[in-house]
């Protein structure tokens, strides 16, 4: 048995800008994760999910093609990382096998609501490490992130992969996408094994240490989001009005650039500034596009958080799922929570996970 885990992800700040190659976020992995275990079959694989139900669906490969049993299937993501993932395997001369492959998930609650944790971008991270565990591929954690990227675009089509890059390298990182059309034109015309090694524009994944009394608390609404049709629907309002969109993205990319700054500098009276001007940034291009990006609920969060001396925001998508509030220490954290509590918000008791991981290198 294998098994590889890849834990959640929120964003701290420079959510949509994010999308645009070149244009940094702030965005933390949390220690909930998801698990993948991989045993070996002999004539069909498997693919059990306890959030899909106890029955597995089976698959097979045709014409060198997976192919599932059923047409209308909630395993995109999983089945996009198999592929890539072998693909990448057979380039370097492994023999694939069948294998019945399960998750477990503690992105979602019980009923299996998100949280807004990333679990799509979590269970695509796990899929190719095991896979990589599997079938004995030494792989870096870059090499990592442009599988689970790859796989994860080839599904969703328009994220950032920030999520991709919190689950592969874990703690606090900031992140700028790639060029998306330039990774799709070489994946057309290069080996898998070419791509992966070389450099990606506008990429950058940097490591970030957060001050030392630095706290984060996050707050759940109770009402999930779609992050890809959230997305979707600003990129269609951002063309009728291209220079407001470009301002937009222009002063995301200096106040996030301005919070890498303060945290370098352990500035934590800045980082709080810098979250309380994205959480503005993010609402006035809610009201140009007509997206609603700050739910009465988020709002809610957000305003109490301030009132007890916290800088809060939505984090990612908004719309519902999580906020986010960065504190000195536990100054108004637990009157906080209370507060919280009657307005029926729930806090996520979630850390900040580092990963102690060494197999996968650098």
């Amino acid at each position: 048995m294998i098994e590889a885990s890849a834990p959640g992800k929120l964003y701290i700040a420079g959510e949509y800008a994010v999308v645009e190659a070149g244009h940094p976020a702030i965005i933390v992995a949390v220690d909930q994760f998801i698990t993948v275990s991989l045993e070996q079959n002999e004539e069909y694989g498997s693919i059990r999910s306890f959030q899909y139900g106890e029955l597995p669906i089976l698959w097979t490969r045709q014409d060198g093609q997976l192919v599932l049993d059923k047409r209308e299937n909630p395993f995109h993501y999983i089945l996009a990382a198999m592929e890539l993932t072998e693909q990448y395997a057979q380039e370097q001369g492994k023999e694939l096998s069948f294998y019945e492959l399960s998750v477990t998930s503690e992105l979602d609650n019980s009923t299996g609501k998100k949280y807004g944790l990333g679990s799509s971008g979590a269970v695509t991270v796990a899929t190719v490490k095991a896979l990589c565990k599997y079938y004995q591929l030494d792989v870096t954690k870059k090499q990592v992130f442009k599988l689970a990227a790859l796989a994860h675009l080839s599904v969703q089509g328009n994220g950032s992969c920030g999520d991709i890059a919190a689950s592969v390298y874990g703690g606090w990182i900031a992140f700028t996408t790639f060029e998306r059309q330039w990774v799709a034109d070489k994946f057309k015309n290069e080996t898998l094994t070419t791509l992966l090694a070389l450099v990606w524009p506008e990429l950058s994944i940097q490591p970030l240490t957060p001050p030392r009394d630095l706290r984060l608390v996050i707050g759940w609404t109770g009402s999930p989001a779609s992050t890809s049709s959230l997305v979707d629907k600003v990129t269609k309002q951002r063309e009728m009005d291209q220079a407001s969109y470009q301002r937009f993205l222009q002063d995301s990319k200096e106040c996030v650039e301005a919070l890498i700054q303060a945290f370098e500098e352990n500035d934590i009276p800045e980082i709080q500034e810098k979250i309380r001007l994205n959480r503005q940034l993010l609402l006035g291009m809610s009201k140009k596009t007509g997206v609603v990006i700050e739910t009465p609920a988020l709002k809610k969060l957000c305003d109490l958080a301030e009132t007890y001396h916290g800088a809060a925001k939505s984090s990612g998508a908004g719309g519902g799922d999580c906020g986010i509030v960065l504190f000195r220490q536990k100054e108004g954290m637990l009157p906080l929570i209370t507060a919280w509590e009657k307005e029926e918000i729930t806090n996520l008791p979630l850390h900040v996970y580092f990963d102690k991981e060494t197999e996968l290198g650098g």
